[in-house]
């Protein structure tokens, strides 16, 4: 497992040009829809929210969304696509836990997808989101199940191949929260560092504050 974290700002530009990573943030926000009661009088953080696939699948739905990340180059990308839009109820946030910043705001919902496995101590990222939601708050974090080193082909920056459900669960509780449910939210399927076609399960875990 690589130790070095990735350059997503070099990957930027060309990040939303795989149609699979706007299926898959498809996907996952129709599942947080289902299983977050997400509303229109909700202020909702998106963290590791990249060029703003998911952030924009909720941005309709919501209040207020703020799309979190802690690459400049991605945030770049997002921004223009919200000043295009004229979008006045979404805005980004440039947030680097491992130089020490800390998550502005309160929020009725967290949620994440695919960032989890880019963080090194998951438990100091979930002790600031139970500070940051509000009474009764609930986060949606979505990533791979437990997949031996195989999804990525440049491991660079990836410090969990994926993660065992019962164990982020608990990571969960020992920071306040109590988790509600864990479920498949989808499937990938791409070609594996080892060459063959494989099938990759994303689960999505619901926790409340």
């Amino acid at each position: 497992m690589n130790t070095q974290r990735r350059d997503f700002n070099a990957l930027a530009a060309a990040w939303d040009e795989k149609p699979r990573r706007a299926l898959l943030a498809q996907e996952v926000a129709e599942t947080l829809v289902r299983h977050l009661g997400i509303t229109n009088a909700m202020n909702v953080l998106d963290f590791g929210c990249g060029t703003g696939l998911l952030t924009l699948q909720l941005q309709p739905l919501v209040r207020t969304v703020v799309g979190a990340d802690s690459s400049r180059g991605m945030l770049d990308v997002l921004n223009a696509k919200i000043a295009a839009a004229g979008w006045d109820n979404v805005c980004s946030m440039n947030l680097d836990l491992e130089q020490g910043d800390t998550l502005k705001g309160r929020y009725h919902r967290i949620v994440s997808s695919m960032t989890l496995h880019h963080v090194r101590e998951l438990e100091p990222l979930f002790a600031q989101f139970h500070r940051a939601l509000l009474p009764g708050g609930m986060v949606g974090l979505a990533d791979l199940d437990l997949e031996g080193g195989l999804f990525h082909e440049d491991d660079t920056g990836v410090f969990h191949f994926g993660f065992d459900r019962a164990a982020l669960g608990r990571l969960l509780e020992a920071t306040g929260f109590t988790v509600v449910r864990d479920l498949t939210a989808t499937e990938i399927v791409k070609q594996a560092s080892d060459g063959a076609l494989r099938r990759f399960s994303v689960f999505l875990i619901v926790a409340r504050k």
